[in-house]
């Protein structure tokens, strides 16, 4: 497919539109879209809907198709495995493909030690099943999270998910013995890590906690960086406390903020790794990466999942490692996430109402303000609409939903990035 912006009609066009109408009829009211454009076909960094139009996509399936829409390794290895065979359940009769995806995740998660892995379907299966196993080996029931979380949708993931509105409202109760700590949310300047600590240890029976769930950058939560040495920080913390020191790398994995591992720029080794996302090159697989003695330490049987690890799924994920590696795109995302810093400081001096610019390597956000200092989701929300209807796919994110944030493929070429933050500085302007 051509890389290359396209409106041929207005957005969402004629056929979009009479989808929409059938979708109405099918599909239920809760499962929200951010754009209704239904697609035809996706390709590097280019959506196409069925109306035709081509748009530069800054979301890449909320940071899923880290190697681009349909890259040819990837597609091929799919053929490839769905002729040979496309499912057994692994815990039935295994094969070599699930075996060689665990390699690769213990040859690319941060730290030397000898490494398990267990193989699921989602991020939010990767953590729930990463609680699970931190509670076996720990003989303890707490968990810690934290106010900026974002986890999943599943009962557990969601009691560790912080946003109420539209993930939690109306779904409790919820799993209990989970506790939320303050995260460090340097633009509001709370969560420093002494507040944090203080706030977990005067609020939870230390003694008692399995383990302590963290993402390195809250992605749902606004894109947020936080201070240098707060995360290097709660992992120590952990380590003197026989606490476990469970990463959410869901959407920070796998290339995305300029390392294998967002993890890897705080020179922390976590007990165990949630992945995602951008593992499977757009194919739905996750996985739990952890310490031998932590992985073994639940019984026989204890883990498993009839389509985790699927054949199909286990190909593209080792094609799209592949890609990640000889593409050079970790590196890739640095320079991609240098070019949109940069143009984003520049929109933030010459426009009110950009409080912060912030991201690490292709994993940037804006957060919106008031001229008081108040988050401004109304302005978020209608700049990505401008960003929409010009043909440009945008995200918002933030606990307050005040915060535009950028995913683009990592193959994205600079001249169509270039392009995409051209809209989004009008949108912004506008």
């Amino acid at each position: 497919m051509e890389q290359q912006r396209k409106l041929v009609t207005e957005i969402p066009g004629p056929r979009s539109r009479a989808l929409w109408e059938r979708r109405t009829r099918a599909v239920p009211a809760g499962v929200g879209t951010t754009l209704p454009i239904f697609v035809q076909r996706a390709q590097g960094g280019i959506v196409e809907d069925v109306d035709g139009n081509r748009l530069i996509d800054l979301g890449a399936g909320i940071a899923v198709v880290n190697v681009g829409h349909a890259h040819p390794a990837v597609v091929e290895a799919i053929a490839t495995q769905a002729a040979n065979f496309v499912h057994t359940c692994f815990q039935v009769t295994p094969y070599e493909g699930y075996v060689a995806v665990c390699e690769q995740l213990a040859a690319r998660t941060p730290g030397s030690h000898e490494k398990r892995s267990l193989l699921v379907n989602s991020g939010a299966e990767a953590v729930e099943n990463a609680v699970k196993i931190a509670r076996s080996a720990t003989g303890r029931p707490a968990v810690v999270a934290f106010d900026q979380a974002f986890h999943g949708r599943t009962l557990l993931a969601l009691s560790l998910t912080a946003k109420v509105v539209p993930y939690k409202k109306s779904f409790g109760p919820y799993a209990p013995e989970v506790y939320r700590a303050p995260y460090s949310y340097p633009f509001r300047g709370t969560g420093g890590l002494a507040e944090t600590i203080a706030w977990i240890e005067a609020s939870v029976d230390v003694a008692e906690i399995a383990c302590v769930v963290v993402e390195p950058i809250a992605g749902e939560g606004g894109f947020v960086v936080p201070e240098p040495g707060w995360y290097g920080g709660i992992a120590q913390w952990c380590r003197t406390n026989g606490v476990l020191f469970v990463a959410d790398e869901v959407q920070t994995g796998f290339g995305r903020t300029g390392a294998w591992f967002a993890s890897e720029h705080e020179d922390v080794v976590p007990d165990l790794v949630a992945t995602a996302k951008g593992l499977g090159g757009g194919m739905p697989i996750a996985g739990v990466t952890g310490r031998a003695d932590i992985m073994d330490a639940v019984h026989a049987g204890g883990l498993g999942s009839t389509f985790g690890g699927n054949p199909v799924s286990c190909a593209a994920a080792l094609a799209a490692i592949d890609v990640i590696e000889k593409e050079g795109l970790v590196e890739r995302a640095r320079k991609l996430g240098d070019r949109m810093l940069e143009r984003l400081v520049a929109m933030q001096r010459a426009s009110s109402g950009i409080g912060d610019v912030r991201g690490r390597g292709a994993m940037v956000a804006i957060e919106l303000v008031t001229d008081n200092g108040a988050p401004d989701a109304d302005r978020a929300k209608r700049i990505c609409a401008a960003c929409h209807a010009n043909g440009v796919i945008v995200l918002t994110a933030g606990t307050l939903g005040n915060v535009v944030r950028l995913l683009p493929p990592l193959v994205l070429d600079e001249g169509l990035l270039d392009e995409g933050l051209n809209v989004l500085e009008a949108a912004v302007r506008g």
